[in-house]
């Protein structure tokens, strides 16, 4: 049987850091084998270093269990911009970019420099659909994945702490109908959870127990540290009305101001109600929950009994968790309603949680898509391995054979090198006749040459009416026009001299019905010979000259430049 999976959750609160272990059992249920609390300094003038505070408090208690690997941790409520938000009924391949332009329109920081998540909520409105968005500054949320790793732990989940407290609830009080309000009053803010069905909303009030410890302080005209611990020690909610004070004095005087405070946040709270049964379609709660640092200060149950008229628990998230023998249960019952972010955080790695948001930095999940990446990568270097291991024992075994065959022609190589300077004479002088035989090659080539040229010109030259009288080679610049010896061009007849060898044919034509066209007729045929270069559309380059046919001659000459393809020795 496999080993239970060991899960840990890391609570990161403005005043207290808190580390637990869990074991899934066989059931996908969890079991707390242990679990740590460190304070940090409560005085807000200390805020600059909190990080540094919650550095130090995470590496120590991460010393104290001896743990390591990775973690679902929650990031405090007040550090995290929150916002339900409804949109209208869409496909589901639209929601992204909608809620994506929602963030950059309700995020009140530049989209780029926050992480954010979100997620759909059941809505009461069935023609809408209802997001919860949450986002953090990017920097500060490195700054706090650095105090969590700088400690050896590695980063799984981010999570809101609300939303763990939502998961804890659903958890462990899954049988609970109606409208439920979870309170949980932290140091710094008291985070309001209602719980209506599969419907959540929660919102975030800015009084807590630092603000019972400045009202105590400006009371008492004494540091933030001294007010607090007045508070831990003599500190307990008046129940006013007809009870009587307590015979300290100043112990009558820190529950009188302790009330005062829980009166102001008990407004804040009912306005809350209010809120969400106008703008959120909810109902009023049917009973509430009590949570958090805060609430462990005598009479407080019995004040939001007296002012909510409502029935008033102490949120248990261990219900339905299972404890380990080596907790004290004392310890464990005095704790319990600290609890709730950790049993939430532990069950988004052992189960599917309704709330499943986390805003994982931008280090971590470049860190996690290399991490996906290495089983391909390491696939990728055996295959490259095996490819260049197969390429080598081939370029071994080929070595080897070119080695075999290369031992048994060089015999025969050797005793072929002899005839290799025969080869290269004989090859010499072969080179030599030929150049000796190329100018009588020549010779006879272009002897062929005229008797195929003129075998042309006859097999053009039309059957009646013209004739050939002469065939001359050279320069057509140096023809001067005479008196029938070369015929005068007619109008429009100018051509310009080609600029290489030319044939030039005189001859005369009879007196006839096509008159000079017979001369056109034979050139067009001359233009299809393989002999010329003549391009019949060129009139400037190619053009018959020829006497014009009058009533008082019988013949009339003409004369054709042919340029030649293949010069020719004069």
């Amino acid at each position: 049987m496999a080993s239970p999976q060991r899960i840990l959750s890391l609570s990161l609160g403005s005043q207290m850091v808190r580390l637990a272990e869990f074991r899934s059992d066989n059931r996908g249920g969890l079991i707390l084998t242990a679990y740590r609390t460190s304070e940090l300094l409560a005085d807000p003038a200390t805020d600059a270093t909190r990080v540094s505070q919650t550095a130090i408090a995470v590496q120590e208690l991460v010393g104290e269990l001896k743990v390591s690997g990775k973690v679902n941790y929650a990031i405090p409520a007040q550090s995290v911009f929150t916002r339900f938000i409804k949109l209208p009924s869409v496909g589901e391949e639209k929601v992204e970019q909608i809620v994506e332009f929602e963030a950059q329109q309700n995020v009140p920081f530049p989209i780029d420099e926050v992480v954010w998540d979100y997620q759909l909520v059941s809505s009461s409105d069935p023609g809408k659909l209802e997001v919860v968005l949450v986002a953090i500054k990017s920097d500060l949320l490195e700054e706090l994945n650095g105090a969590v790793e700088g400690a050896g732990l590695q980063t799984a989940v981010v999570d809101v702490a609300p939303m763990a407290l939502y998961n804890a609830f659903r958890y462990n009080y899954s049988e609970v109908s109606g409208c439920s309000l979870l309170v949980d009053i932290g140091a710094r803010t008291t985070n309001l959870v209602f719980v209506e069905n599969k419907k959540v909303f929660s919102r975030s009030i800015p009084i807590g127990g630092n603000t019972i410890t400045a009202a105590i302080a400006k009371d008492f005209n004494e540091p933030f540290g001294a007010a607090e611990e007045r508070k831990k020690r003599q500190g307990f909610v008046s129940l006013g009305g007809a009870y009587a004070d307590p015979d300290d004095a100043e112990v009558a005087r820190v529950s009188k101001v302790i009330r005062n405070t829980m009166t102001r946040l008990h407004a804040e709270i009912s306005r809350s109600i209010s809120f969400y049964r106008s703008q959120q379609g909810g109902s009023q709660p049917e009973g509430v929950f009590l949570c958090g640092g805060a609430v462990a200060m005598p009479y407080m149950r019995e004040f939001f009994s007296e002012k909510l008229a409502l029935p008033i628990e102490f949120f248990n998230p261990l219900r339905n968790v299972a404890v380990g023998g080596n907790i004290d249960s004392v310890a464990i019952g005095r704790d319990a309603h600290l609890l709730g972010e950790l049993v939430g955080l532990g069950l988004r790695s052992g189960s599917e949680c309704p709330m499943e948001l986390s805003l994982r930095p931008a280090s971590v999940v470049s860190a996690q898509e290399m991490a996906a990446r290495v089983p391909f990568l390491a696939i990728a270097g055996v295959c490259l391995l095996a490819s260049l291991g197969g390429w080598w024992y081939y370029l071994n075994q080929g070595a080897a054979i070119y080695e075999a065959v290369n031992t048994q022609l060089e015999p025969k190589i050797n005793g072929l090198q002899s005839f290799e300077g025969k080869l290269k004479a004989a090859n010499d002088a072969i080179k030599a006749k030929q150049a000796a035989a190329q100018p009588l090659l020549q010779a006879v080539s272009e002897r062929e040459y005229w008797i195929k040229l003129i075998e042309d010109l006859n097999a053009r030259l039309p059957a009646r009416s013209i004739w050939i009288t002469s065939l001359e080679i050279g320069d057509p610049k140096a023809e001067k026009p005479g008196a029938r010896s070369t015929p005068a061009p007619a109008k429009g007849q100018a051509q310009t001299a080609p600029s290489g060898p030319t044939l030039i044919v005189k001859g005369l034509y009879l007196s006839n019905d096509q008159r000079g066209g017979i001369v056109d007729e034979f050139a067009k045929a001359l233009a299809e010979s393989p002999f010329y270069s003549i391009d019949l559309n060129k009139k400037n380059e190619f053009n018959p000259i020829r006497g014009t046919q009058n009533d008082t001659e019988w013949t009339f000459e003409y004369v054709l430049h042919l340029p030649l393809k293949q010069p020719i020795a004069q």
